[in-house]
């Protein structure tokens, strides 16, 4: 299905009236409004390609009609959500679940949409078809050469295809870990995936970036060899300056300081970027900023402080990703929501008083500098985001619109009501 421009101006002729009170207002209340507007149009949120069907858990999934069934099709929904909203310019791809047939077509398929090829996404966590050994007890970490060899080999062909389709980054992430003491020998199964991640380290290319994810715990419950930031840390620097860590905001320990965290890492200029979503329990997957608003804007707040302190492109320094997956959503109005939620997030960070901030901090006036953030916070950014969108020829209400315009049900018509997203 596609939106045509004439669909949005009609949108949002309706809603411009309101929409330009809310600005002034806005306006009114925050300073600096029409460069905050500016980094809102330049911030793009990559979208990846297992986000675009139903989600599920190990007990069941319930799928909702009209997933693609195919890259291509993959390709045409992020090219629906970036028109609606202007902010999901790029599609990150997961290998072998995504591999193009065509790099020329898929390439002018995805140019034609304005997307681009975010970071590249190994899987070592699944056995694949026709693979001569199994992941069952891990993949880089694994005690037998030859399976770390094949999962080397498998990341080293994930770059190849992002080289052909102008990907800079390569993002891994690991299951590999225990369930039970005595399983693992935790100090050479860090040293196995050590010498693993060098060989796949040594066939990046000079312009690319390794992000390595870290995760608390699941599929391994005892232990996992990349657990949390310190680890991830430990291995990106002994890579090398192409490795940093990647922070998905759901991998952590319940109640860890994920903005500390990311302020620290960003500091040693090895912050590579982000999955966004939000949990209540675990890697729950939910939608970004459903469940804590706060932390989501506390997180951008150390954000712009620390990129605006190294002299950092907001949008182009950090991969910015989500990484959420729903078993009872339409999954292309969860990933609506969850760009919306994200822009609000970096929009109020980047409406903090900086230097009042600052003076309240090297005055130990804790009061003023709660005040502060909490201000910024609980003013209302929506016109500023949605002014964003309408500057970039996107809807004022992208969800509203995607309804009214009946997308799904299209989708349906087009597909059919019992397609299954491929990977999933």
């Amino acid at each position: 299905m596609l939106i045509s421009s004439n669909h949005i101006d009609s949108h949002n002729g309706d809603l411009i009236k309101k929409h330009e009170n809310k600005l002034i207002f806005t306006a009114s209340e925050i300073n600096d409004t029409e460069a905050i507007i500016q980094k809102l149009i330049d911030f793009q949120i990559a979208i990846p390609s297992w986000a675009l069907g139903t989600g599920g858990t190990r007990f069941g999934r319930f799928a909702g009609g009209g997933e693609p069934r195919s890259l291509e099709e993959k390709i045409e929904d992020v090219g629906l959500l970036h028109k609606l909203n202007s902010a999901s310019g790029a599609i990150s791809l997961h290998i072998p679940w995504d591999i193009p047939t065509n790099y020329n077509e898929i390439k002018t398929l995805a140019a034609q949409h304005g997307l681009k090829f975010d970071a590249m996404n190994s899987n070592t966590f699944q056995d694949q078809a026709n693979a001569e050994h199994t992941y069952k007890y891990g993949s880089l970490q694994n005690v037998n050469k030859a399976v770390r060899k094949q999962a080397i080999a498998h990341n080293i062909e994930v770059i190849k295809h992002g080289i052909e389709l102008g990907s800079e980054s390569l993002t891994v992430w690991l299951a590999d870990g225990s369930n039970f003491p005595g399983q693992l020998n935790f100090r050479k199964a860090y040293q196995n995936t050590l010498e693993s991640l060098e060989e796949i380290y040594d066939a990046l290319p000079s312009n690319w970036k390794l992000f390595l994810e870290y995760k608390c715990a699941e599929p391994n419950f005892y232990s996992t060899t990349v657990a949390d930031w310190g680890q991830s840390y430990s291995y990106v620097k002994k890579l090398g300056d192409k490795a940093q860590t990647l922070v998905d905001l759901g991998h952590h320990l319940p109640n860890a300081n994920i903005e500390q965290i990311v302020s620290l890492l960003l500091m040693e200029n090895k912050l590579g970027g982000f999955h966004f979503n939000d949990s209540k329990y675990g890697d729950d997957d939910l939608t970004a900023g459903a469940l804590k608003p706060y932390q989501l804007f506390l997180i951008f707040n150390e954000l712009v402080e620390g990129m605006d302190a190294r002299g950092m492109n907001h949008a182009k320094d950090l991969g910015w990703m989500i990484d959420a997956s729903h078993n009872i959503k339409d999954p292309l109005e969860d990933l609506l929501q969850s760009v919306e939620a994200i822009m609000i997030a970096y929009a109020q960070a980047l409406s903090v008083d900086r230097k009042a901030l600052e003076q309240a901090q090297e005055e130990n006036d804790v009061v003023k500098a709660q005040e502060i953030l909490q201000n910024a916070f609980r003013t209302d950014v929506r016109a500023l985001v949605a002014e964003a969108r309408l500057r970039s020829g996107a809807a004022l209400n992208p969800v509203a619109l995607y309804r009214s315009l009946q997308v799904r049900e299209n989708l349906i018509d087009e597909r059919g009501l019992k397609t299954v997203a491929t990977g999933l």
